[in-house]
């Protein structure tokens, strides 16, 4: 960062910036860790049989313990876009109506996790259903390592419960793909080259809630990438221009998501298998009738308060996900040559 020069490219200063502070903060994180386990040392020599110093001690010990478990995650996220933000797409599987409902209630749940972090989420576009729920949903969770964590969720997402649109409070099942893409950073977007050409790009007038200024403009924008079938859509913004900009990078996104898959030896390097959303292909089930379960079908993690889930309690599913993949693996998922020198 004192190289003379280094401000002249704003972009990759901020980026270098960025880097520097997180590496400064992981570094404070360590030395109070250590100070922390200095002090219950000298506190142990002390307690010398002391009730109250002994309770002490084992309250600190636990907290240290909590702490270096919290720590021992950082060394899980392997992917090189870890530290990307995310973009996720969850699009309806089989089940109707109730599917619907259910792309609805999973982005709740995400919106309602990334709340709890502290995360910003931005919603791009919704297709809403024909009588509830939703058809698909695009939205960005930004945060610290937001795609490393996330990226677990990636598959299809089954749901078995008593249909609230049934009169015959009949049980079903619903199906709904999520797919977890990094946000491309500036370096990264520069990789990606579109001919103007191979985009058909329409207009539409946004749907949804809103006020004014919602059905009165085509502000609405879709683009479709004729030569690999792509389509990406965004409202969110007033602006037909704002709305271009972020289909734009969302585009950029898959389309770099795509080239990394067809670069990687194993498919599901950066993506993950692309499964059809239905029976058979799920990564989790959600039971919510005749008993309430939430299992991982990949790591064989359980956890029985549905509900607490659907409110976006996911860490415990993503730190199993994080530790089944590293032993799947055997080995950290090393960078392209590209980005080890960007990270350098």
């Amino acid at each position: 960062m004192v190289q003379p020069g280094v401000w002249d490219d704003p972009a990759r200063a901020g980026q270098m910036a960025r880097e520097a502070a997180e590496l400064r903060q992981l570094i404070a994180t360590w030395d109070r860790l250590e100070k922390r386990a200095r002090d219950l040392i000298e506190l142990d020599q002390l307690a010398d049989g002391d009730p109250e110093l002994e309770k002490q001690l084992a309250e600190e010990e636990a907290a240290i313990a909590r702490e270096l478990r919290s720590r021992e995650l950082d060394l899980l996220f392997t992917d090189p876009y870890a530290n990307h933000n995310a973009v996720i797409t969850i699009s309806v599987g089989q089940g109707g109506v109730e599917a619907q409902d259910w792309v609805e209630m999973l982005m709740r749940m995400y919106l309602k996790w990334a709340e709890r972090k502290h995360f910003e989420t931005e919603i791009l576009d919704t297709s809403p259903g024909e009588e509830a729920g939703l058809k698909s949903a695009t939205f960005i969770v930004r945060g610290p390592r937001a795609y490393g964590l996330l990226r677990s969720e990636h598959g299809v997402h089954r749901l078995v419960r008593i249909s609230p649109f049934d009169q015959n409070h009949r049980r079903h099942t619903s199906f709904a793909l999520v797919e977890v893409m990094p946000e491309l950073e500036s370096s990264d977007e520069a990789a990606v080259v579109i001919n103007p050409q191979d985009l058909r790009i329409d207009t539409y007038r946004s749907t949804g809630a809103g006020g004014q200024h919602v059905n009165k403009t085509d502000s609405a924008i879709r683009i479709t990438h004729l030569p690999t079938g792509i389509v990406v859509t965004c409202q969110n913004e007033r602006s037909q221009m704002k709305n271009r900009e972020m289909a734009m990078k969302v585009l950029k996104s898959r389309l770099f998501q795509r080239q990394q898959q067809e670069a990687a030896a194993q498919l599901d390097q950066i993506r993950g298998q692309i499964l059809p959303a239905e029976f058979g292909s799920q990564i989790r089930n959600y039971v919510l009738q005749p008993y309430t379960l939430v299992k991982d079908v990949r790591t064989g993690l359980e956890v029985g308060n549905a509900q607490a889930v659907l409110d976006g309690d996911l860490d415990p599913f993503i730190e199993a996900w994080l530790r089944w993949r590293l032993s799947q693996n055997g080995a950290p998922e090393k960078p392209s040559a590209s980005n080890a020198e960007r990270r350098r």
